[in-house]
């Protein structure tokens, strides 16, 4: 793998306000990337990587998601669990549980 550096991407302006708007008081996601992000940075790592093949993982973000694993004491199991679920698409308030509209009109 090699490394293709992912530092200063920002989260998207609309998602920072979803996600604001939806958790007022914060989460804990929310407070470690408030606080540690740019503490480390891809090319901090790139000694570790081969100057060619397949990208790999930001390291940086990675770094990011292991501290955010420890502050919320998870397993490894249960880090890979919570991530498994919040990808799964949302059954209610989503798009996903209605039938397709036709092209033709409502």
């Amino acid at each position: 793998m090699s490394l293709r550096s992912r530092s200063g991407e920002q989260v998207p302006s609309l998602t920072a306000q979803i996600a604001r708007a939806s958790n007022p008081d914060g989460t804990t996601a929310i407070w470690v990337r408030d606080r540690l992000d740019g503490l480390w940075h891809d090319e901090d790592f790139a000694d570790w990587y081969p100057r060619d093949g397949r990208p790999g993982l930001s390291p940086a973000r990675l770094a990011t998601v292991s501290v955010l694993q420890f502050v919320l004491g998870l397993s490894d199991r249960q880090a890979a669990e919570a991530a498994r679920i919040r990808r799964r698409p949302a059954r209610r308030g989503s798009a996903a549980h209605l039938p397709a509209r036709s092209s033709r009109g409502p």
